[in-house]
């Protein structure tokens, strides 16, 4: 079931749209405020955020520029501001759509219909590649040289989100909440435990670790030198 963010501070709208995304077959996730909506964006699996601006603590541009400093999530603002310099700020951010308050609610459904459909048809469209390694994330393999590499599940979605976020250092926390969501309940040290089985698997040492943070592959990087198991 896909999920959406719903990132309001009027209680009324906001229990309108669960209630009709909900109807519609979404799982919802609530915020009333910025802050809010960010620790809840971290610690949750999300497809897609509905985000008003005018929120209390963080406002809805602070809260957009810090998801995407994090992800390229959908984002469809939605918002009592109408100004064309409002909506240009919004899409030089790069949200997806902008919709303005009033709204039609089955326009909404559609638009974020839409949006899931293009997002998802997008990633589906492109394999990820690195150096000469392939990933498919429609036909859920991966090659190394040529050769198929046999990854269980989150095996396979650790090295999806680390090449989707090629020069960025991922946390073991952000990379817990991206794949393991809501199932996980323990030791974040796991990540490293698959880490370690991804290496042996794929037989090149592409994933560098970031001793005390995290772990990247590194876009600019073209000399790679053995890391230590971790």
């Amino acid at each position: 079931m896909l999920s959406i963010l719903i990132v309001e501070d009027d209680f009324d709208i906001r229990e309108l749209l669960q209630t009709y995304l909900e109807d519609a077959g979404y799982r919802t996730i609530t915020a009333p405020d910025g802050d809010e909506a960010v620790s809840l964006f971290r610690a949750s699996h999300v497809d897609l955020v509905l985000l008003d601006l005018m929120l209390p603590r963080l406002d809805g541009w602070q809260v957009c520029q810090i998801i995407r400093g994090e992800s390229d999530i959908p984002i469809i603002m939605l918002t009592a501001l109408d100004s064309e310099a409002s909506q240009l700020k919004g899409f030089s951010l790069t949200i997806d759509d902008y919709v303005t308050k009033p709204f039609s609610i089955p326009v909404l459904l559609r638009k974020v219909e839409a949006v899931l459909r293009r997002t998802a048809g997008a990633a589906a469209a492109h394999t990820i590649t690195y150096q000469d390694l392939t990933l498919d994330p429609e036909g859920y393999k991966v090659t190394v040289k040529g050769m198929p590499a046999d990854l269980t599940q989150r095996e396979f979605e650790l090295l999806k989100t680390l090449l989707q976020n090629q020069g960025r250092v991922l946390t073991r926390q952000m990379l817990l909440n991206r794949i393991w969501s809501y199932d996980f309940y323990g030791d974040e040290r796991i990540v490293d435990t698959h880490i370690k089985n991804l290496r042996k698997k794929l037989h090149v040492d592409y994933i560098e670790t970031i001793r005390g943070v995290g772990y990247r592959i590194d876009k600019a990087d073209s000399k790679h030198t053995p890391q230590p198991d971790c």
